[in-house]
C-alpha cells in the first residue's frame, strides 16, 4: 500500500490540482483549521473552483491522451502526478486501458507476471486463499499501482488482485515497458524513479511494522 502522503499544500496549489483533476470531488482532504477530513467537493473555497471546470455550455474538454480517460485524470495516478502534459501525452502511448467489473480477477496467483498496473479509479484487493479461505492482504485505492516487479520478472503472481468494485486500471505490459526503455529512456527514468520512491516508503513501512511486532513479542513474554 502506498502510505505517501502530500502535503501541507496552499489553498491556490490545491485549486491547481483541481484544475488539473489531481483532486476530484470525492478527495478526502485534511482540513487544518477545523482539524478533520473533509470530501474536496464539501470545502467552500474549492466549491467555486468545481462550478468553473465545466460550467453549462463550456467548450468541449481537450481530446483524450487515452480513449475514454480525461486528460487530468492521468494525474490522479500518484507515480504520473509530477509528469509534465508533454511527458504524460507521450507515456500514454505505452498504456492501455483495461476496465474491470466487481468481482473480477485482474491477475491470479501462479500465473507468469507480464504487466504492471496503475489504478484510475475504483478499489481491489490483494488476497491469497489459505486452507480454502480468503486473506486479504492489502486494499488498493486509486492513485496506487500493482505488478510493477512484473515489468523486470516474469516469475509467478505472489497473490490474486480482485476488484472490490467497478474499476479502471492503466496497464503496461512488459513488452511496452521494454519499447519505454528502448525509445523514450528519458521518459522511462523519472517513471522508474517514482516507482522507487513508492517501493521504498512501503519498505520502510513494512519495516517499522516487523519492528513494531518484535518489540510487542518480547513485551509480552
Amino acid at each position: 500500500m502506498d502510505d505517501v502522503v502530500y502535503g501541507p499544500v496552499d489553498l491556490p496549489t490545491m485549486a491547481e490540482w483541481v484544475k488539473d483533476e489531481r483532486v476530484v470531488a470525492d478527495t478526502w482532504v485534511f482540513v487544518v483549521r477545523h482539524e478533520k477530513w473533509e470530501k474536496a467537493g464539501k470545502i467552500p473555497e474549492l466549491r467555486a473552483v468545481f462550478a468553473s471546470i465545466q460550467p453549462s455550455g463550456a467548450a468541449p474538454v481537450a481530446a483524450p491522451l487515452i480513449a475514454g480517460i480525461r486528460p487530468g485524470a492521468l494525474r490522479r495516478v500518484k507515480i504520473l502526478s509530477e509528469m509534465s502534459d508533454q511527458q504524460l501525452g507521450r507515456f500514454a502511448q505505452f498504456m492501455e486501458v483495461e476496465n474491470a467489473k466487481q468481482f473480477h480477477t485482474i491477475v491470479k496467483q501462479g500465473d507468469p507476471g507480464d504487466a504492471m498496473y496503475l489504478i484510475l479509479e475504483g478499489e481491489l484487493r490483494v488476497r491469497q486463499m489459505i486452507a480454502g479461505k480468503e486473506t486479504v492482504l492489502v486494499t488498493l485505492l486509486a492513485g496506487e499501482f500493482f505488478g510493477d516487479i512484473s515489468l523486470f520478472d516474469h516469475g509467478p503472481r505472489s497473490a490474486d488482485v480482485v476488484a472490490n468494485n467497478n474499476s479502471v486500471l492503466l496497464k503496461v505490459s512488459a513488452t511496452s515497458f521494454q519499447r519505454l526503455v528502448q525509445e523514450a529512456p528519458e521518459l522511462a527514468t523519472p517513471f522508474l524513479v517514482s516507482i522507487c520512491k513508492t517501493l521504498t516508503a512501503r519498505i520502510r513501512a513494512d519495516n517499522k511494522r516487523l519492528r513494531d511486532s518484535i518489540n510487542v513479542a518480547r513485551a509480552t513474554r
